[in-house]
Formats: C-alpha cells, structure tokens, sequence
C-alpha cells in the first residue's frame, strides 16, 4: 500500500463510530502528546519510510528508532528521516529495545507534565505505518489504556496459527478475554500500562506477557482494525526456525506468569487467618463456643440428665499442653505451599 496522497485524519474519521469525535492535534505542549517508539535490527530498507510515516500521525510530537545492534545503515537513514536514534552495541532483543525507548522518552517528557503515550511501531511496516493513527484516540480520550492493532490478513504468511493460538489460549485462561491478534506489536498505551508490564518479557514473548500482565492489574485493552502491511514471515526454513523461537519465547512467557501467580496465591493464602480454635482457660479447659459439646452446660443446651461418670483427674496444664501442640501443628500446615 503506498502511502501517498493519505491523509491520516480521515483514516480516523473511519473509526468515528466506534472511536467518537476526533480532537484537534494539540499545539498546546500541556496537552496530551505522543511518542513513537521503533525498535529496528537491520531495517535499511524501510525504515526511513516507516519514520516519515509515523510522523504524520496525529499527536506524535517525538519519533524514536532505538537500533537493536544493526549492522547496516538503519541508524543514519532513521535519523536523516526525522527520527531522534538511540543505538545498541550489540543486538539485546525487542523487549531491551522498547525498554531502552520508554526510558528515553521518559527523559524527554516535560517536568511535571503529562507523560507522553507510548505507540510502539514496527520498523518494517513502510509507508503503511500512518495507518497505526486509529491506535491513539482510544488511549488519548480515556476509554482504554492499551490498544492493540488487529491487522489484514498478510500476503505471503505462511504460519498455522500456533504460536497464536497458544498466545490467545493462554490470555484467555489468565484473564478471560481472548484476543484475535495476541502477537500484534504495533501498540499505544498509556505510560502506567507500560510500567505495569515491567520488566517486559523476553523475545517474542513480549506482546503476550505485556497483554497478560496488563489485564491482569485491571488496566482496560482493545483491539482496533488497523490497514498494516509488513514483511511476512514464508514457510521456508527460515520462517520454521521463526515461529519455533517464536513458539518458545511465548511459552516461556506464559510459564513465567503462572509461576508468578503461584507464589502471589500461595503468599496470599499463608497470610490468611486459619479455621475458629476452641479457646482454652489458663489451666486448658476448653471454653464453650456456643454448641453446648465442650464446657460448662449452663448455656442454652440443657446438661444430661442422670448420673454422670466424673472424668478422670489429669495432671495440670496437660491440656493446654495438647491444645498448644495442635495449634502449632495447625499453623505449619497452612504455611506450607500447596
């Protein structure tokens, strides 16, 4: 799709019925604003078109390409396009990638101001990449603190949907909502969402960890149609090898998780008060809790009638000894993880 002659406002204007009135790009730095995050590894082909374009989308004020260690000429294209650069030594991965962007943006917002959103952009997308604009209302009005892009389905894909599948399965499972593009990684969100999906998780198993994380920590999320085209991953083996570490760092991801869950359920268990002890008198004589089976009988219940067998004497405290041992006992069962 070529981007020329697109306008970007009227690409919102489509989504006015689901999206409502389209504010005015604010001049006023008091005023919300954008920044365009682009993690890129060896992206000289398109990421100078993939800059240009997400300059024109409204709100954006600060486009940033944080280059993964790239060994062509991407960070100087990037930044004869407009873009401010930021670069990796070495190739650290997409998540150290948009980490490494947040934290710079950060810097860059204005003291006591509001934060900027976060649109984290793909760099490979091209001149398509004005078309992620439908991703921002929806963050900057309020009604959603993530908002996901759900793309065409993609010339050339050769993927099963596996690797989605396991994604969307597993977001199901956490939270009950089951996304239809669980992988997508052109994202806005709002600056709090961002830090409540850190640390990010490794590889490809950023975008499920981060919608996982998200909604789990009641923050809202939506998917929104957006008309994206990047490059494709084939079927050949090089595309194989794509989706098993694909299908590996998103299983991890979701492992991680339901670890974490774990151990917040088991801290959350042990700190909860056990089950109602009797109470015992100083010398360990069970106190009556109101069922008439342990004490003295002068409550409600009415005493047995006819002789009664005195009970054998025991030695004193001997009781409070037991009740002390099974209050003990009860207490380190409850601590234990289960």
């Amino acid at each position: 799709m070529s981007g020329e002659g697109i306008n970007p406002l009227r690409i919102i204007r489509r989504r006015a019925p689901e999206t409502g009135p389209i504010p005015v790009p604010p001049a006023d730095p008091d005023h919300q604003r954008v920044a365009a995050v682009i993690p890129a590894k060896d992206e000289a082909a398109r990421i100078a078109a993939t800059v240009r374009a997400v300059r024109a989308i409204p709100y954006v004020d600060l486009v940033l390409v944080v280059d993964d260690g790239s060994e062509d000429d991407t960070q100087h294209l990037a930044r004869s396009a407009g873009a401010v650069v930021v670069r990796h030594s070495h190739n650290r991965g997409k998540a150290s990638a948009m980490e490494t962007g947040a934290a710079v943006v950060a810097m860059r917002d204005i003291e006591d101001g509001p934060a900027r959103l976060l649109l984290f952009v793909d760099a490979d997308l091209g001149a398509t990449a004005v078309n992620a604009a439908p991703l921002v209302p929806p963050v900057v009005t309020g009604r959603a603190d993530l908002s996901i892009a759900t793309l065409p389905k993609q010339s050339g894909a050769g993927g099963r949907g596996i690797v989605t599948g396991l994604a969307r399965r597993a977001i199901q499972r956490a939270t009950g909502w089951a996304p239809s593009q669980p992988l997508s990684g052109q994202r806005c969100m709002t600056r709090a969402a961002f830090d409540a999906a850190t640390p990010l998780a490794h590889g490809w198993g950023v975008e499920t960890g981060m919608t996982m994380d998200v909604l789990m920590q009641g923050f809202a999320v939506v998917e929104v149609p957006c008309d994206l085209r990047h490059r494709a991953t084939g079927n050949d083996l090089a595309g194989q090898l794509h989706r098993a570490g694909q299908y590996r760092d998103v299983a991890m991801a979701i492992a991680a998780r339901r670890f974490r869950h774990y151990k917040q359920k088991v801290t959350r268990d042990a700190a909860e008060p056990g089950p109602d002890l009797d109470q015992a008198d100083t010398d360990g004589t069970l106190i009556d809790q109101g069922d008439g089976r342990t004490g003295d009988s002068t409550g409600d219940h009415p005493a047995p009638s006819g002789p009664q067998t005195p009970a054998p004497p025991q030695e004193p405290g001997r009781r409070s000894r037991s009740l002390r041992r099974a209050v003990e006992s009860s207490r380190r069962r409850r601590s234990r993880p289960r």
